[in-house]
């Protein structure tokens, strides 16, 4: 069926291509070899094990921690096998449609918390989100704040009325990116027209003026009476309203239909909807997910947009186009019918060179991402993503019918008031009660990463999805700038991947017939972070006590055992490098990368794993962190100059500060033992070039233990500590060898 108000010269050209990344046939036989490498190093674990006579634990312990190893590496696999690149023709979409005939699109935007998520930094991701190159009519932005704060209303507020200059602003200079603040920090280009410059400081004052608005009113903490005045919104605030007790609160700022509501060119606004949704102290809200679920219902009612955007409070868009890109693998005739929803990476810029807490994931965005849509899925990681309503709505893909002549809900025969009533009995907390809500419909609950849960739910109905990586970013967001926000950022993701495995959502079974192995393999590349956290943290100790009293766990140098050991080490991080590279980093951001991964595992991943198992044995329940977006000056100069910031004195720092410094002094026991002639350098090389390889990538921790005196440094009781443990870690492992 040709849609309504496609020209006809055009409707037989695809909006979209696939292509296939090359030699994946070549990748292939390479993967083997290095399976190959990896079952002798099993063999020679499994077939040297009853020969061993000192240290019989140690080499068990190491045999299981390489079975780990390697089954993992195996599940990896899978997301290079064939990896799809997509690259849509928006000139064609354009061609193909007239603008009065582009579907609406609904954008939510969520916030949490005004303390930890500042007002000014959501209003500049809302304020990006509404100056879309696209219809405005066919704009509706949501913001759901989750703490419901008068703070935040009053900031959306604000940001409204400056929509009015921003926007026309936007349009006629065709500025990128639309965050303000973005763009007023960004150098400005001096050969540009007088008018420009004019019309450049002239907003640039209004925006300061409303930033410094709303920074002053959320530093108060409370708005005066005059401001509660300007509108009638703020009467759903009292003094008994709190962030986890209040009512339903909808409010329409700008009201699409209304042809009073223009900027002052005119031009129609995007419609603008605050919902805070009901909380109570006894009713579970189901952080994130039950927020998203009561934005669909909601949005539903007022203008029920058949295509919905995500995005998170700090994620601002970054490119004009992508709605229009976006919609060209939706709206293509052949290909674009049971596609569910489109997925961007994730991409942040406030990334230092060398990326030395290796936020910008790379090899994810551009080959494992892209190799789980090689099999018609992609990872719904709960910002940046595109959805077709009805995929969130529980519909399954051979039930849904494509009707283009629907249109969105205009709500015409209503007040704003009868609407924004309507809304509210839509978000109250019992409404989900005795419904398909967070299960059939909308974001899966009971899962702290609800996405990614979500994202698989949809693909056992059926539905495809696409990974889709363009050259310009399309959301932009702001990366962890400290150690301890990154640890605990990835702490909750590993717990909450390694529940998705541990719950019925584990692809292998709820998966199971419903979609491709490769994908429940590449799954499963994620959902396992957490308990590759033992076998990492087995070698980084049992080696290094092992080598401190001179006990050999590897074959000898002059053993041909040796060459599996070194082929399978040198082939998969040489090919990891080579990766890497051909992201257009550098060598030196390899090296940072791998030693997160490091710190990662021995840290954040330990403990998602023991978060998971505590979960699983009923001894605690699942909540919700908010990484926190306020940044010091002091923090944000030592992250430009790339040095980690270890501030703080978490249980994390003490084990990475004692791992640390086991092998360090395994490197020196082992490397005595050698110098005084008790073994030969054959004997322990390979031991002592593993525990090295630890030590050099923990130079940092030396250094913020040893040398540095900043308040990024690891404090004295940490190291006192570490030294203790990691000294009695040597002494007392002789038992255990």
């Amino acid at each position: 069926m040709r849609e309504e108000g496609v020209r006809e010269d055009e409707s037989g050209v695809s909006l979209f291509e696939t292509k296939e990344a090359r030699f994946r046939g070549l990748y292939k036989v390479f993967a083997a070899t290095i399976f190959g490498a990896i079952c002798l190093i099993w063999v020679y674990r499994v077939v040297n094990m009853g020969r061993i006579e000192r240290g019989r634990w140690c080499w068990m312990s190491v045999m299981v921690s390489e079975f780990g190893f390697g089954f993992y590496w195996i599940i990896t696999q899978s997301v290079r096998w064939r990896i799809l690149y997509h690259t849509p023709f928006k000139h064609i979409l354009l061609n193909r449609y007239d603008e009065e005939n582009l579907p609406a699109v609904d954008i939510f935007v969520c916030t949490a918390d005004p303390k930890l998520e500042p007002p000014c930094m959501v209003m500049n991701t809302v304020l990006s989100a509404m100056a879309y190159n696209y219809p405005a009519n066919k704009l509706n932005v949501y913001l759901s704040d989750d703490g419901g704060s008068e703070l935040t209303f009053y900031a959306l507020l604000k940001a409204s009325i400056f929509s009015k200059h921003w926007l026309p602003f936007c349009r006629r200079f065709n500025v990128e990116p639309r965050s303000p603040e973005i763009f007023f920090a960004q150098p400005q280009n001096s050969s540009t027209s007088t008018e420009y410059h004019k019309a450049c400081l002239h907003i640039k004052k209004l925006y300061e003026e409303m930033k410094s608005e709303i920074e002053s009113a959320v530093a108060k903490g409370e708005l005066p009476e005059n401001v509660r005045n300007e509108h009638r919104g703020f009467s759903e605030w009292n003094t008994k309203t709190t962030k986890q007790d209040h009512q339903s609160i909808v409010q329409i700022i700008v009201d699409g239909r209304d042809r009073n509501s223009v900027d002052e060119d005119g031009f129609v606004l995007p419609t603008v909807v605050y919902v805070a949704r009901e909380k109570r102290p006894n009713h579970p809200h189901h952080f994130k997910a039950g927020a998203v679920n009561a934005l669909i219902r909601v949005s539903s009612e007022i203008s029920n947009a058949p295509f919905i955007l995500n995005l998170d409070c700090d994620m601002y868009s970054n490119n004009a186009d992508t709605i229009q890109e976006i919609l060209c693998f939706f709206l293509d005739e052949t290909k674009g019918q049971d596609i569910a929803y489109v997925q961007f990476p994730q991409s942040y810029n406030n990334i230092t060179k060398n990326d030395h807490y290796g936020n910008s994931y790379l090899v994810s965005a551009k080959y494992e991402l892209a190799g789980i849509c090689g099999f018609g899925a992609a990872l719904f990681c709960g910002t940046g993503c595109l959805h077709r309503r009805e995929s969130l709505s529980g519909s399954h893909l051979k039930d849904y019918k494509v009707n283009w002549e629907k249109k969105p809900k205009r709500n015409n025969d209503r007040t704003i008031d009868e609407v924004n009533e309507a809304s509210k009995a839509l978000a109250t907390c019992t409404y989900e009660e005795g419904t398909q809500w967070g299960k059939e419909m909308g974001l899966v609950y009971g899962i702290p990463v609800e996405d990614i849960a979500t994202g698989l739910v949809i693909s056992c109905r059926g539905w495809k999805s696409i990974h889709y990586n363009p050259e310009r970013k399309a959301f932009v967001g702001i990366a962890p700038t400290t150690l301890d926000v990154a640890c605990l950022q990835h702490m909750r993701w590993s717990e909450g991947m390694f529940q998705v495995f541990f719950s019925k959502y584990c692809p292998f079974i709820y998966g199971h017939g419903k979609i491709h192995l490769g994908v429940q393999m590449g799954y499963c590349n994620y959902l396992l972070w957490a308990p590759m956290s033992l076998p990492t943290l087995c070698y980084a100790i049992v080696l290094p006590i092992s080598l401190f009293h001179g006990i050999p766990l590897f074959p000898k140098l002059s053993s041909i055992w040796v060459i599996p050991f070194a082929y399978a080490f040198l082939a998969t991080y040489g090919y990891s490098l080579c990766e890497y590279l051909s992201c257009g980093s550098t060598i030196k951001g390899w090296w940072n990368l791998q030693r997160i991964k490091f710190i990662h595992r021995v840290t954040s991943y330990l403990f998602g794993f023991i978060d998971t198992m505590r979960k699983q044995l009923g001894l605690s329940q699942t909540n919700f962190v908010i990484t926190d977006k306020v940044v010091t000056e002091d923090v944000r100069n030592r992250y430009e100059q790339g040095i980690i910031e270890f501030g703080g004195s978490s249980i994390m720092l003490t084990i990475l500060a004692t791992v640390a410094l086991l092998n360090l002094f395994g490197v020196v026991g082992g490397i005595t033992r050698v110098v005084m002639a008790e073994l030969r350098w054959s004997q322990l090389m390979v031991q002592i070039t593993v525990s090295l390889l630890v030590v050099m990538m923990n130079l940092a921790v030396y250094e913020a233990l040893f040398i540095r005196t900043d308040k990024g440094c690891i404090s004295s009781s940490i190291m006192l500590k570490s030294i203790v443990v990691a000294s009695l870690a040597c002494y007392l492992g002789a038992f255990i060898c």
